[in-house]
């Protein structure tokens, strides 16, 4: 492939994924996966545009997310992902990048002029989009979350405090790998809703308690020897940060742990990949928020308080173990 063609790829990727969100927008892989249909039926169901509809699905089909026979499409294995009804569906996250869309195509005036120039949005949609977020990320993060508890040393701890731990997804892990553990789970009110069935599904709920509460401003629930930070520290500046981190040194056990897990940069910013492009992410969807070096994370945690400050784990996504002890 020479230099055009790389570029070309490169372009032809970003209007496949702009497909891909439109038809999870419009829900065809639902009703798709519900029942095998045509082009001008679906339309009709959906009031949509029959020849639009047509161009769409044959491009799914393309794509290896639909079948087509004849004029009659279904859902393929992996199509079927898409669908609500799915017992694993990954279209709340395909939700998730739409409402980022919005905010990526105003990437060029945030380059011109700094900030965020993130589109507001109603409180309904803010919440569905935070439903949508917690949903993908746990839906996603299933695996990671064992890969993570088998690969780290929990058995030396009697209680978690999972910070902005979301549907409880790590405290579920955590607590299946250490039987000994108990847990805290501290996140916003609304997502504690979602935690709580989450962890009742599981059966785990005599081991977990729930805190509401926002650690921007509130105090943290003291007394765990294990504190955990799961893909929050990107969201923030580093002075929001040494914030966050002070306030987990202050509600931590004498030797207890700080774990967070995120991207971590090298030193030239430019490995992971995956991680510059979470940067710009981050660019356009928050006011401070960015990914950081191992360097950028230990000096803000020793600020904080902490010691023995030690990168556990790179990878190639948002994988990176850092460890911090309170001494």
């Amino acid at each position: 492939m020479n230099g055009h063609e790389a570029i070309f790829a490169d372009m032809w990727n970003v209007m496949k994924g702009r497909i891909v969100i439109t038809a999870a927008e419009l829900d065809l892989f639902s009703h798709l996966h519900k029942k095998r249909s045509t082009a001008a039926e679906l339309a009709s169901k959906l009031a949509l545009d029959e020849r639009a509809t047509t161009r769409v699905l044959d491009a799914l089909v393309a794509f290896g997310l639909l079948r087509k026979d004849y004029d009659i499409y279904e859902t393929t294995e992996v199509g079927g992902y898409l669908s609500k009804d799915h017992p694993e569906t990954a279209l709340p996250f395909l939700h998730h990048f739409s409402h980022l869309w919005d905010n990526w195509s105003l990437l060029t005036e945030v380059v011109r002029k700094g900030g965020s120039r993130k589109k507001r949005s109603s409180p309904r949609r803010s919440k569905e989009a935070m439903n949508a977020f917690i949903g993908a990320m746990h839906s996603v993060g299933k695996h990671l979350s064992r890969e993570i508890a088998d690969l780290y040393d929990l058995s030396r701890f009697k209680r978690l405090l999972d910070i902005g731990g979301a549907s409880g997804t790590y405290t579920i892990a955590f607590l299946n790998k250490n039987q000994g553990m108990k847990a805290t789970i501290f996140d916003v009110p609304n997502v504690i809703d979602l935690a709580k069935r989450q962890i009742k599904k599981e059966g785990l709920q005599g081991r977990v308690k729930f805190t509401a509460g926002d650690f921007y401003r509130d105090p943290l629930p003291a007394g765990a020897d294990l504190a955990l930070l799961s893909a929050i520290i990107h969201q923030n500046s580093l002075q929001q940060n040494l914030a966050l981190f002070k306030k987990i040194y202050r509600s931590l056990l004498r030797g207890g742990v700080l774990l967070i897990r995120d991207h971590i940069m090298d030193e030239s910013r430019t490995n992971p990949p995956s991680g510059t492009v979470f940067a710009v992410n981050m660019l356009v969807n928050t006011r401070g928020g960015d990914t950081y070096t191992f360097r950028e994370v230990r000096d803000t945690l020793e600020k904080a308080g902490f010691s023995n400050v030690k990168l556990l784990r790179t990878g190639p996504k948002m994988d990176c173990l850092v460890e911090a002890t309170k001494q």
